[in-house]
């Protein structure tokens, strides 16, 4: 497998390198060469910006198709807690959950159950009060990879909880082993995503051996299916699905809230989660018990491959989830027997990622550093982006990694006219 794997391609036969997916990404992974983005792999969270802002629908996604269901004898659909958003409200879910099931599978479990699970042990685990305050979040995998990237302090502040698409894949998975009397290589699973972070979560899971999900298929890929699915069913099935307040996670603040917690602080938008991580950072914010940092506006309802806009689909999910206090749970015992036995916790260190050394010999990296501090000061510090860099400082660190020249600057390269 390469070294780096990301859900986020780059078309450049569609880029014209007009620098807004430049301009946009949180972590400067983007730089324009010879008037084409390109993307720095070690910098890249799939967080989706570059997606939701590109005119040209340079950015892609790599999903699976549903031709991949052909691989196993028994396919199960997760659909993600987002599929509840993109919806009105008076639409029968079942109808929509048995759409999807039409597709192709044998069989549907909704994320909202794993959601409830998970909240329950999250709530367990906040009761050792051993934990670095904040709690961080495991939930979204673009701000778990923002913070090994560029916050490895905070590290040890991540609850060591398998996130809900994780915990469904696991328990559906062996659900249908037992029920169906089936080999786990006839099983295959696929999460229904709302984001690029999902899929490459499952190829490359932080805190984790390996994903239990077989794949990952884009809402926005099989949605019009779904409708049209759903309006030739003449009999009705009926679905489990998680509870209001597990359904609530795929709003920014909805975790937060279905673990009855008062003293948290819930943020989405990637630039909006650095800052806040800035001040955990700083420890401006150790009376704080939880953050809540989703890469997406709206939360995960405002994943790039949903199809409902954000800002409906997030008053949808909060109508859905208020004033419901009861957290009901049909699996509790058995979710806290595979808890106590280390199930449904992660099981590997999460460890920091290294954004392109300037060189291991650490006198040649001061060096280094020393010659991008002499050549930023030559910059205009306009930070205007007409370099093929976000930024006069990121533009002094590619010409000292032999990335770029200073005539790359069209201010300087006037001025020397």
């Amino acid at each position: 497998m390469d070294k780096y794997f990301h859900s986020v391609v780059l078309d450049k036969n569609n880029c014209n390198g007009c620098t807004n997916c430049m301009r946009r990404c949180p972590t400067e992974a983007i730089r324009i060469r010879d008037k084409k983005a390109m993307i720095i792999e070690e910098r890249c969270i799939d967080c989706g910006e570059c997606i939701k802002v590109c005119p040209y629908h340079a950015q892609n996604v790599l999903t699976d198709d549903l031709d991949k269901l052909n691989h196993f004898k028994f396919n199960i659909a997760i659909p993600s807690v987002t599929m509840h958003g993109q919806f009105t409200q008076s639409t029968n879910m079942n109808r929509i959950f048995q759409g999807i099931k039409k597709l192709g599978f044998d069989y549907i479990y909704d994320e909202g159950i794993a959601a409830d699970i998970v909240t329950y042990i999250i709530k367990e685990k906040i009761k050792e009060n051993d934990l670095p305050k904040p709690i961080i979040s495991s939930l979204c995998p673009a701000v778990v990879r923002l913070i090994q990237l560029n916050f490895p302090s905070l590290l040890d502040n991540i609850i060591k909880v398998e996130s809900p698409m994780e915990v469904a894949a696991r328990l559906a998975k062996e659900k249908v082993i037992k029920e169906y009397n089936l080999s786990p290589k006839e099983v295959g699973v696929f999460y229904l995503t709302p984001c690029p972070a999902k899929v490459t979560s499952t190829v490359r899971p932080v805190g984790l051996k390996h994903s239990y999900v077989d794949g990952v298929i884009s809402i926005k890929k099989v949605y019009g299916d779904i409708v049209r699915n759903e309006k030739t069913i003449t009999t009705e099935e009926e679905f489990e699905m998680g509870s209001p307040l597990g359904r609530g996670w795929a709003r920014v603040g909805g975790q937060s809230h279905a673990l009855g917690l008062n003293n948290y602080v819930a943020v989405d938008g990637i630039e909006n989660v650095i800052k806040v991580l800035e001040e955990i950072e700083l420890g401006k914010l150790d009376n704080i018990d939880y953050f809540e940092g989703l890469a997406c506006f709206g939360g995960c309802v405002g994943g790039p491959l949903n199809v409902e806009n954000p800002f409906i689909a997030k008053s949808r999910v909060r109508k859905l989830s208020e004033g419901d206090k009861a957290l009901e749970l049909k699996d509790k015992d058995i979710a806290m027997d595979m808890y106590k036995k280390g199930v449904l916790t992660l099981t590997k260190k999460i460890e920091p990622k290294s954004v392109m050394k300037l060189d291991s010999d650490i006198k040649k990296a001061m060096n280094m550093v020393e010659e991008i501090k002499k050549i930023n000061k030559k910059l205009p510090g306009l930070d205007c982006g007409s370099c093929g860099a976000p930024n006069c400082y990121a533009l002094a660190e590619d010409i000292v990694n032999g990335f770029a020249k200073i005539e790359n600057c069209i201010f300087r390269l006037n001025d020397e006219k």
